[in-house]
């Protein structure tokens, strides 16, 4: 017999609310504070709560549509990202639905429903930096609807992933930095619970080791994506009562916020401090001085992830193990250091 499908008169009857509250907040709305939201999530995932547009037979009616989560549409590196997506996608006629958590984790597992309820053939993902749990992805798996996870992976899930090669990346800069005679490096690091964060921060401690130089916990300051965490940073290492010599951000946007205090503080780039970045972001090349950074192949990255997520929805009974494809990065030396 088939189990009776969850619905949002449910979840309002379990937690004594009107069912248009439970629907605002499945749908992220302005009008529900936050701990509804977060009352609502956590029924409607306990429930295994979909919306009604999930038919019984969600493989066979799947659409021709990819769905793409990305942290951020704004961000250059996103934007390459989708169109090598799209370029793939539009080759074989299917359509793709573009959404943004914002870096959150509550945001990405709605869209995760929203997709699951669309009837989505294929989900492409970068994980959002507050996302700690894996449950929107399982949830998305167990309606048989494949996952490619590229750039930010969430290690625990059994799934497809397309990354670059953040350690050797990050290792190659700051190599760069001690050949040219910089000893006290610092690290504006991203935050630790993310693939490319721990990635980026062990490739900055192996170059440092294999050259004979200390990974001093002082110059490591752990922050968020944007230009406001690479402030904070710089902030940071000032307080510690003596600058370093170097320091290399975890992304050019962190960099670029470096960048910008550095100056603000009436010091000169490099000859007081150099700063290198990772991502080659379209602004880098023209900061003053420009930025060195590392390039990723964003669009590659984006037709290489389209490309693995459409072999598994044409093969959907294949059990194969899951694969993972390293994009190489190149060192982009400028100015900056």
């Amino acid at each position: 017999m088939a189990t009776r499908q969850v619905t949002v008169k449910d979840i309002a009857g379990r937690l004594r609310l009107h069912y248009t509250t439970v629907s605002k907040a499945l749908r992220d709305h302005p009008d529900i504070s936050p701990a509804t939201k977060r009352r609502v999530l956590a029924l409607a995932e306990e429930l295994d709560y979909h919306p009604n547009s999930i038919a019984k037979n969600l493989k066979n009616q799947s659409t021709h549509t990819l769905g793409v989560i990305v942290p951020s549409i704004k961000n250059d590196f996103f934007s390459a990202v989708i169109s090598g997506i799209e370029e793939v996608a539009y080759g074989r006629e299917f359509n793709t639905v573009v959404c943004q958590s914002n870096e959150s984790a509550e945001r990405e597992a709605i869209h995760l429903r929203t997709l699951i309820s669309n009837r989505v053939a294929g989900v492409l993902v970068s994980v959002a930096q507050t996302t700690t749990s894996g449950s929107g992805f399982r949830a998305l798996q167990r309606q048989g609807i494949p996952l490619v996870f590229f750039d930010r992976v969430y290690d625990d899930i059994e799934a497809d992933h397309v990354v670059v090669d953040d350690i050797g990346g990050a290792r190659r800069v700051v190599e760069h930095l001690i050949e040219r005679g910089y000893r006290t490096i610092a690290h504006a690091a991203g935050p630790p619970n993310t693939s490319i964060g721990r990635d980026r921060c062990r490739g900055y401690l192996d170059a440092l080791k294999a050259h004979g130089l200390d990974g001093d916990e002082k110059w490591i300051v752990h922050g968020g994506f944007e230009e406001a965490d690479g402030t904070a940073a710089l902030g940071a290492f000032r307080s510690r009562g003596s600058m370093p010599d170097a320091i290399f951000a975890v992304n050019d946007p962190v960099a670029r916020g470096i960048h910008a205090e550095v100056k603000r503080n009436g010091l000169a780039i490099p000859r007081d401090v150099a700063v290198a970045g990772f991502g080659d972001n379209r602004l880098s090349a023209y900061l003053d001085p420009p930025l060195t950074t590392v390039s990723q192949s964003p669009y590659e990255i984006g037709k290489t992830a389209a490309a693995m997520l459409l072999r598994r929805i044409d093969e959907p009974s294949h059990k194969c193990l899951c694969e993972t494809e390293v994009i190489p990065t190149q060192l982009i030396v400028r100015k900056s250091t």
